[in-house]
């Protein structure tokens, strides 16, 4: 659960971020920018901040936002019926941006966040710079954390199935409640 001054402030925080990495926002915009907690009442430690800019039968796109140091909980895209999952593209747009994917151990520039170890399991750390890349193919297990500054983050994706997402965090609940 997440009060409703929290939802706000981080709102706004991510509302002025996305506008400092020189994207034009309408007020439309604005009002729709949303965040999620992910039931670990935790926002700026665990949560994102999320942006749809339209999502369709068959593709989407959203602006993500991670305030400084905030995780976005360990979680991959399963296969929905008779669809492979969510195959989805991330493009650097601000800030200091770091993926877990997949492969050798390589934690360096990140953290677990802490009490969390069987939570975070993937361990290969991948810098996302402003214009970098990275394809994440359906099923992919993967978390991303943000360094001092925050990120901004595109996301491209196949139809967007979030709410079939899974967590390697039992105690996640997909669904947001903001309180008040």
């Amino acid at each position: 659960m997440i009060t409703k001054k929290d939802f706000k402030e981080v709102c706004q925080r991510s509302i002025e971020m996305i506008e400092a990495a020189g994207i034009y926002l309408t007020e439309t915009d604005k009002k729709n920018i949303t965040a999620a907690d992910f039931g670990l009442s935790d926002i700026k430690k665990e949560g994102v901040q999320i942006l749809t800019l339209f999502d369709t039968d068959r593709m989407a796109a959203k602006i993500l936002v991670l305030l400084p140091y905030q995780t976005e909980p360990e979680h991959w895209h399963p296969p929905v019926g008779d669809d492979p999952g969510k195959e989805e593209v991330i493009r650097g747009i601000w800030g200091d941006l770091t993926f877990y994917i997949p492969g050798e151990d390589t934690l360096e520039k990140g953290f677990i966040v802490e009490g969390k170890d069987l939570c975070y399991t993937m361990r290969n750390e991948v810098v996302i710079n402003p214009g970098d890349q990275l394809i994440l193919p359906p099923g992919t297990k993967h978390w991303f954390q943000a360094g001092e500054r925050g990120a901004v983050m595109y996301s491209f994706s196949t139809k967007v199935t979030d709410l079939m997402d899974r967590f390697t965090d039992p105690q996640v609940v997909r669904d947001t409640v903001i309180e008040g």
